[in-house]
């Protein structure tokens, strides 16, 4: 996502090379400082939209969003870059689609993925991981065995509130997670509009920084 903010003045990068080296090198400075200024509140809007689109578990996952202020090239004017560390939020912005064999944890909330990793890898290594048919779903399935009691908790938890029994026995089959070959995402996150929204407030610490020159 690329976004421009341009004024008149001293902001028009066409009048750069018109300015004297010391001018342009105080104007570079002041736009800097005042995108570092601004690119805050630049940030803590886009973290809003993740707050709105998500169901947020993590304070990390919303920090992961952050800015940085590009100014090493003397002879163009700063520019800002906001973005996350999270490859995958970009789906959620664009919308999408995944291919591939991939495992839904059949779970009614979200489990994080080196946990359902961690899970997997604890099944099969006791041999208690096997997969079924079952109208029309391929489902993943485990015993209800004391040797994966740990990995089984929350999996035992979301059978019971799908039957309503008030416990599993022992040796009764868990479904775990669906196998499926696509996931459509739809998009979710609005970060062009949270950005977008920001920009004037950007643009006045800009400005401000360019009236002390």
């Amino acid at each position: 996502m690329r976004l421009s903010l341009t004024t008149a003045g001293l902001l028009d990068p066409r009048q750069l090379a018109a300015w004297s080296s010391e001018r342009r090198r105080a104007v570079h400075t002041a736009v800097t400082r005042g995108m570092k200024t601004g690119g805050r509140e630049v940030r803590d809007s886009a973290r809003a939209e993740m707050r709105s689109a998500f169901d947020v578990k993590r304070a990390s996952f919303v920090s992961s969003m952050g800015i940085k202020v590009f100014d090493k090239k003397a002879n163009e004017l700063p520019a800002l870059w906001v973005g996350s560390k999270i490859p995958w939020l970009g789906l959620h912005e664009q919308g999408g689609s995944v291919s591939g064999n991939l495992l839904i944890p059949l779970l009614p909330c979200r489990i994080g993925p080196k946990r359902f990793k961690a899970v997997i890898d604890g099944l099969m290594r006791s041999g208690n991981a096997f997969f079924i048919e079952k109208n029309g779903r391929v489902l993943l399935m485990a015993e209800n065995i004391s040797e994966n009691s740990r990995q089984l908790t929350r999996f035992k938890r979301a059978e019971r509130g799908r039957t309503g029994a008030k416990q599993i026995k022992r040796g009764q089959e868990i479904p775990i997670a669906v196998l499926v070959k696509r996931v459509d995402l739809k998009r979710r996150l609005n970060l062009a509009g949270g950005v977008q929204r920001a920009l004037p407030a950007l643009a006045r610490a800009i400005q401000q920084e360019l009236d002390k020159v």
